[in-house]
């Protein structure tokens, strides 16, 4: 029985060794690793942008130009937002290419800046044309033009007085206004003469004091001095005067006044086109008149009509004045004047075809400012006044700086310094 139970023991240890055996436990297998994840594609590198290019007209000053005159032109140059590499082309063309020539076509920086001159073709007043500069870097380009108008030659300035005062005694600002005269022979002065207000009917008597003024500020050796009459167009109780009542006064002038007026200030000028025929007719009477104007001018000349509506009028009035005065106000307000771009019209007429009457410049500094920036190919403004009065009485006498502001004038025509203040 012992015997049995050992030989069961040991039939039971061989038939559990062969079973762990056949589950693979006996021995152990080299593992097959697991594969490795697919590594992601390298992105491509991105595309490098195109060099950002800019170009910039930064002369001239002006785009005013006249006939025959050459003028500097640059611009500025900026690649990726610095300047551009010395040697960067920059190619200028005008439109139309008869407009005017350019000497170099296709300038290089130099610090950024290509520099090439302008010179303007025999082109008529009131033409324009463009300039445009083109630079390439990398694959971009960069455009930038100017519109150029052309005006006739500029004329010598001139002063208009608006002389609305007494002409009575030894201290009267005619007196002031003939001495100046005196001083600067070369600088032309039309004053406006203002007896009752520019309305002289036919009880209206002559002022012997105001004609006495008139002679000695004309008689002035070496000038050529104006003096015009001053005309209401239109009345505070009936609002605008007929062409009847206008003619009227002229025509009184004339009787009154004999041989003494150059030809007539219309004040109060309308600025739209539904009065323009009313002053046409005022414009070719007055250019019709033959007798009882002035008679010493040297050389003779038709009368003469300056037209005040005071700001910028539609174009058509151009043709019913010699000069229009386009500005009549403070001195702080001119400075933000200016015809571009719905008035470009002024520039098909000399410059001594627009003026401007301009108060409160309280120093003579101001004074000077405004003369200048009226004398400015882009304001084309050739009929200058400044006086330090201000609004309510501006023209009821010249202006501490009389005698600076004619030299002023004088200097500039000259083309010299300005006078000290």
């Amino acid at each position: 029985m012992h015997t049995m139970n050992t030989t069961n023991r040991l039939a039971s240890l061989l038939a559990l060794t062969a079973a762990l055996a056949g589950c693979g436990g006996a021995a152990d297998k080299t593992s097959t690793p697991a594969p490795s994840p697919t590594p992601a594609p390298t992105p491509a590198p991105a595309p490098i942008p195109a060099t950002p290019v800019s170009v910039n007209f930064v002369q001239p000053t002006s785009n005013v130009l006249e006939p025959n005159v050459s003028e500097s032109l640059s611009v500025n140059v900026l690649v990726n937002g610095s300047q551009a590499p010395n040697g960067t082309v920059a190619t200028f063309t005008v439109n139309p290419a008869s407009a005017a020539a350019l000497a170099p076509v296709a300038p290089t920086t130099v610090s950024g800046v290509a520099n090439t001159t302008l010179t303007v073709s025999s082109l008529p007043p009131t033409a324009t044309f463009q300039v445009a500069a083109t630079v390439t870097s990398s694959a971009n380009t960069a455009t930038d033009s100017l519109t150029y108008f052309v005006r006739p030659a500029r004329k010598p300035l001139q002063v208009l007085v608006p002389a609305y005062f007494s002409a009575t005694g030894t201290t009267s600002p005619w007196v002031t206004l003939t001495s100046g005269a005196t001083s600067y022979p070369d600088v032309k002065i039309t004053a406006i003469a203002n007896p009752s207000s520019g309305v002289l009917t036919a009880d209206t008597k002559e002022d012997a004091d105001l004609t006495k003024a008139i002679k000695a500020f004309q008689a002035v050796s070496g000038t050529s001095n104006r003096v015009i009459g001053y005309v209401a167009t239109t009345s505070t109780s009936s609002g605008a005067l007929s062409v009847a009542d206008i003619k009227a006064t002229i025509t009184n002038y004339i009787r009154l006044y004999p041989g003494l007026f150059d030809g007539f200030f219309l004040d109060g000028m309308a600025t739209d086109s539904s009065r323009v025929a009313h002053f046409q007719e005022v414009y070719t009477h007055v250019k019709g008149l033959t007798t009882g104007l002035t008679t010493g001018a040297t050389p003779p000349s038709a009368p003469i009509v300056i037209g005040n509506p005071g700001t910028y009028p539609v174009a058509a009035y151009a043709g019913v004045a010699d000069t229009l005065v386009t500005y009549a106000g403070n001195a702080a307000a001119y400075a933000n004047i200016d015809p571009q771009p719905g008035n470009t019209w002024v520039y098909a007429k000399d410059n001594t075809a627009q003026a401007m009457l301009v108060h409160t410049a309280s120093t003579c500094t101001d004074m000077q400012t405004v003369v200048k920036n009226a004398n400015r190919p882009r304001m084309n403004t050739g009929v200058v006044y400044a006086t330090n009065l201000a609004t309510g009485a501006p023209w009821s006498a010249l202006p501490t700086y009389w005698q600076q502001m004619l030299g002023t004038v004088d200097a500039l025509n000259k083309q010299r310094t300005l006078p000290l203040c």
